[in-house]
């Protein structure tokens, strides 16, 4: 065995990371009317529920969008309420007058929620339709709605502008669920107002952050300790001269 011909690091340690920055274009053309009506005939032909989509007499369409929450941040909820189920969640309860005491509270893992929305709903509404859903009083600015894709196995994310209109992007993929589906996360970007977060809520995020970062810290040396391993595996291996 000789060590010259070996191949690229990659080869020689498949632990090492493979990191794409390669940008994914989302088309969304203008359609005309005519094809709009056509694309919501398509769309309620593939369909396997009663969640159909609607052309109004005014050109513009009606529909449902499911949005799954990934929030991994405890939600601040009125302290005279108790933390809403799925059930209350579907029951659509209004948010109420502001009030000053809150409680916080995860929210179920991986919550879903239906949204009956109008084509021209902004992705900013839908997100404080979602609040009002669950009774969260926080911030809207706190939290983005993405879509994400998958496609030839990698799957991506993007952050909707404040005025994306996410059921005009769920007719233009259609139904797919892989082809395009909505999540509510935390708004990690530079954006987040962290004023807007009480004392005790930062405490608790500081928690957060310490833990995701001690996990990070551990994969990371797992990873690098492989990979040395396999490169002294490799060099014991090469005939010496």
């Amino acid at each position: 065995m000789h060590c010259s011909g070996m191949g690229s690091f990659r080869t020689l340690c498949p632990c090492w990371p493979i990191f794409q920055d390669e940008p994914v274009e989302w088309e969304t053309p203008d359609l005309s009317q005519a094809e709009i009506e056509q694309k919501i005939k398509e769309y309620n032909s593939q369909i396997n529920s009663n969640l159909f989509m609607s052309l109004n007499k005014d050109g513009s369409y009606t529909g449902f969008i499911k949005v799954q929450l990934k929030l991994v941040r405890p939600v601040s909820v009125p302290s005279s309420k108790k933390p809403p189920s799925l059930q209350d969640a579907r029951r659509g309860p209004g948010r109420g007058t502001a009030v000053r005491r809150r409680t916080s509270f995860y929210l179920p893992k991986d919550a879903v929620k239906h949204l009956h929305v109008l084509s021209r709903t902004r992705a900013r509404e839908v997100i404080e339709a979602l609040l009002r859903k669950f009774l969260v009083v926080d911030d809207p600015r706190k939290f983005a709605l993405f879509e994400r894709a998958e496609r030839h196995g990698q799957v991506y994310l993007r952050k909707l502008s404040d005025d994306e209109q996410p059921l005009r992007l769920r007719l233009l993929a259609g139904p797919s669920e892989k082809a395009l589906s909505f999540v509510l996360k935390e708004n990690d970007s530079g954006e987040v107002n962290w004023h807007a977060f009480s004392l005790p809520e930062l405490h608790n995020f500081l928690r957060i952050l310490q833990r995701e970062e001690e996990e990070h810290l551990r994969q990371i040396l797992q990873k690098y300790s492989y990979c040395r391993q396999k490169i002294q595996e490799a060099l014991h291996a090469c005939p010496l001269g």
